[in-house]
């Protein structure tokens, strides 16, 4: 036997890893397959003379992952066995300096090929990159630096709104410049002063704020790729170029001058480029929000005194004070103290939550009553809040597969724009018989209306947007393909306990017996269960007592395994347990014997009560549904999808749950082990199945399905393996995620329409075609404020997203 350890590129959670696992031991010859999502790798055991390590490696592409770069193969001798180790990373670095959709493309490209990088994503709204590399090839540093070498700059602490400032300042500029241009061009004015003012004025501008576009030009080209600034910077230059030369008669050029054309270009897209980062601004604000709420001190409780720390310094089993009014440091556990916290940071949850000794608290919850004393127990990246932001952050930095379509289309477009624009200007000199000037500006116009930059924010800043929605909802999108995906679910399985109902045992039937009133039934049962830790006691206890039922201690306690308890109260022997119980004893159950069978018929747990050996009643249990389990299945069934329960209850009892919630159907008697099997059964029949479970015990079905549901607290977060993550634990949430899931695909559907629509339309109504026709054209500074306000259109589009927060909390 051999064993090998190969770094697997693309797994992203416990769905990628299951995939993984049951590629990797369907290769004949492999004995285990043990596989690693934290570090990266596949750990395997195999018979070498059947099996070579490059069959693995095949068998990890063919399941769609990559295998990562290598270490040097140990050698071997017979019988022992060979490691290779990789120590995987993923990084997040922000991005400054693009200014299009092509610019994220030439850095993915240029990062991406570096030796030892796995995979470099670029999310062009939110300005960052995205990159997992060989941390024994590679360092972080040397990937800012390439990014450098691409004319690019990494760690800028701006913000879009302070990009938006900025955009603000330089359209002011260009105003306060290009306007007197115009007035010039119109007003009654001296030749001379007309032209030398107007060429000082444009020049200034041209090479102030309009610098910008030839120092992008001149990145992209250096590169070996175009992108916007491309086109603008050919844009202006031809037209103050031409100009320039018709102005002071050189090389032959003379005629009609044109200085507002390039003034008024660099003011209308600078002016597009503001919008443009105030409403990326917007898109983005929900996350920045989330990350200013944690707390910069903490106090520490030291021999017992309190000290003020930098909440940096907090370690794991540190006491902390939290007062009230002050943010939760960390993640930890009340030690002492009782009060109210509001967590609507992590759930959305606005009604504040009691918090005792025993409880768990989460960073940069507000304290709002009580003195706590906590116990650190995770800081730093461990906390919930860092896991969120980190989940929230990777979901905007992937890549749905729509954007395959506006990525390729963008490989071609600026070069594409530019045989278009030249042609413009053939036909219209050559064949139209167009003057110089008119065709010169027809093929200016065509240069600078193209956008591919609304291509490029169609998907982004949707995923930003929707994700941000979620994100205040309570629901955590983990990637951007779950968003394409939500939209072929049309099974939807249903895990039972913990999901539909509450996981916890109610009392819902008292049934005295003949002569017994209600109140000695459950004092008699109350006070012998009281001496059981077993959950359907526990319960009986708790009804009694917030009945007001006094429970008096009993003595003698006999606990029959599988049967139930028997116990001495008052000097009676009292019995509370099965029908095996009560026969073993000699109790007459026949009185209450056919109300006991309807009562199990519904699926709920009967408990009998003796005392002297003469039956007192029945007690009847179930585990509660979620107080929103029917109205949710109902809403699935309105969108369309086939509802199925899966539990391991016997068949009667989930049939009496499933008439409760109205699912379609049941999947009854299944091992927790076996969900995986259930989900493969509806997969293999042409499905499209998601999973709803809490996350944990469903990891494997979870991982399994097309689309994973899981429903858990904040704090379990990191052990989630489900696509979708809902942190309040609400089953109406599953509805909602679905919907809002639905939603987002359905704004970057239209995003994408609207950007090649847009293109569609304006380049031919820039280049002249409907002129003959209708007399339309556009002047090359409206084409520019044109081009402006597409990927302005785009951005506003989603964030329309944001009206639909409030429609989702409120259906």
């Amino acid at each position: 036997m051999s064993e090998v350890r190969i770094p697997v590129r693309g797994m992203k959670c416990g769905k990628c890893v299951a995939k993984l696992h049951a590629a990797l031991t369907a290769v004949d010859g492999v004995r285990k397959a043990d596989i690693s999502l934290e570090e990266g790798l596949a750990e395997l055991t195999f018979d070498s003379e059947r099996v070579d390590p490059s069959d693995l490696e095949g068998a990890i592409r063919d399941a769609g992952f990559s295998v990562g770069p290598l270490g040097e193969e140990l050698p071997v001798a017979q019988g022992e066995s060979r490691e290779r180790v990789l120590q995987s990373q993923k990084e997040t670095l922000s991005l400054v300096g693009m200014t299009c959709a092509n610019c994220a493309r030439t850095i993915e490209k240029g990062v991406g090929g570096m030796p030892g990088v796995s995979r470099a994503s670029v999310n062009f709204a939110a300005e960052k990159l995205s990159v997992e590399f060989d941390g024994t090839r590679l360092t972080l540093e040397e990937i800012a630096r390439k990014v450098e070498d691409l004319g690019y700059r990494t760690g800028g602490t701006q913000a879009n709104g302070d990009d938006a400032g900025r955009e603000l300042r330089w359209v002011v500029f260009s105003a306060l410049l290009s306007s007197p241009v115009m007035l010039l061009m119109i007003l009654p004015a001296p030749p001379a002063l007309t032209l030398y003012g107007s060429f000082l004025l444009a020049t200034l501008l041209q090479f102030s704020a309009g610098l910008t576009f030839y120092r992008g030009a001149w990145k992209s080209l250096r590169n070996r790729s175009a992108n916007m600034d491309v086109l603008v910077a050919m844009g202006i230059s031809a037209a103050w170029g031409y100009s320039v030369l018709a102005a002071f008669d050189l090389f032959g050029v003379s005629g009609h001058v044109f200085f507002e054309t390039s003034a008024m270009l660099i003011t209308f897209i600078r002016f597009g480029k503001w919008l443009e980062a105030r409403a990326k601004g917007k898109a983005g604000e929900a996350l920045r929000k989330l990350l200013q709420l944690q707390a910069d001190r903490a106090l520490l409780l030291v021999d017992g005194e309190e000290k003020e720390v930098p909440a940096s310094r907090v370690k794991v089993g540190d006491l902390l004070v939290v007062r009230p009014g002050e943010k939760v440091p960390v993640d930890g556990e009340v030690v002492k103290g009782e009060s109210a916290v509001d967590e609507s940071m992590v759930t959305g949850e606005s009604v504040p939550v009691d918090k005792e000794p025993g409880s768990a608290v989460t960073g940069a919850t507000l304290n709002q009553s009580g003195r706590l004393i906590i116990r650190a127990t995770r800081v730093g990246e461990e906390t919930v809040l860092s896991q969120i932001v980190r989940m929230v952050e990777e979901a905007q930095g992937d890549k749905a597969p729509i954007q395959r379509l506006a990525d390729a289309v963008s490989n071609i477009f600026v070069p594409a724009v530019v045989a278009v624009s030249l042609a413009t200007f053939l036909v219209w000199r050559f064949a139209g018989g167009a003057e110089f000037i008119f065709a010169f500006k027809m093929s200016i116009a065509v240069l600078v209306i193209a956008c591919p930059c609304a291509l490029g924010l169609a998907t982004p800043t949707a995923i930003m947007v929707g994700s941000s929605v979620g994100l205040a909802a309570g629901i955590l999108f983990k990637r951007a393909s779950v968003l394409e995906k939500i939209a072929k679910l049309d099974v939807l399985l249903l895990d039972k306990t913990g999901t539909l109902t509450r996981g916890e045992f109610a009392v819902t039937d008292l049934v005295p017996a003949a002569g017994v009133d209600q109140e000695r039934l459950l004092r008699s049962a109350g006070a012998a269960e009281a001496a059981s830790s077993h959950p359907l006691a526990r319960a009986v206890v708790r009804h009694a007592r917030e009945k007001g039922v006094e429970l008096p201690e009993v003595s003698s306690v006999q606990e029959v395994g599988g049967h139930g308890l028997l116990c001495v109260l008052e000097g009676e022997e009292i019995l509370a347990g099965n029908r095996r119980l009560m026969d073993r004893e000699g109790v007459d159950t026949a009185p209450l014997e056919n109300r006991a069978e309807m009562l199990v018929a519904d699926g709920k747990s009967v408990i009998y009560v003796a005392s002297g050996r003469r039956l007192l009643g029945v007690v009847a249990l179930a585990d509660t549904l979620k107080e929103n389990a029917g109205e949710t299945v109902a809403r699935l069934k309105k969108l369309g999808l086939r509802t199925v329960m899966v539990t391991g209850d016997r068949r009667e009892a989930a049939e009496a749950v499933a008439r409760q919630v109205g699912v379609d159907a049941v999947e009854a008697e299944v091992l927790p082990g076996d969900k995986l099997e259930v989900v493969r059964r509806y997969q293999g029949e042409g499905h499209f199945v998601g999973m709803v479970g809490d996350g944990i015990n469903d990891a494997p079905a979870l991982a399994q399905a097309d689309i994973g549901i899981a429903i858990g607290s904040g704090t379990d977060v990191a052990k989630e393996t489900g696509d979708i993550i809902l942190v309040k634990g609400e089953i109406l949430d599953v509805e909602r995620g679905i919907r809002l899931g639905r939603k987002t695909l359905g704004k970057i559907r239209q995003n994408l329409f609207w950007a090649f629509f847009y293109n569609v339309a304006g380049i031919p109504l820039a280049a002249g075609v409907f002129f003959p026709a209708f007399g339309l054209y556009l002047k090359p500074e409206f084409a520019g404020l044109a081009m402006a306000f597409s990927s302005v259109s785009v951005v506003t589009n989603s964030l329309l997203l944001k009206r639909y927060a409030t429609k989702l909390q409120g259906n």
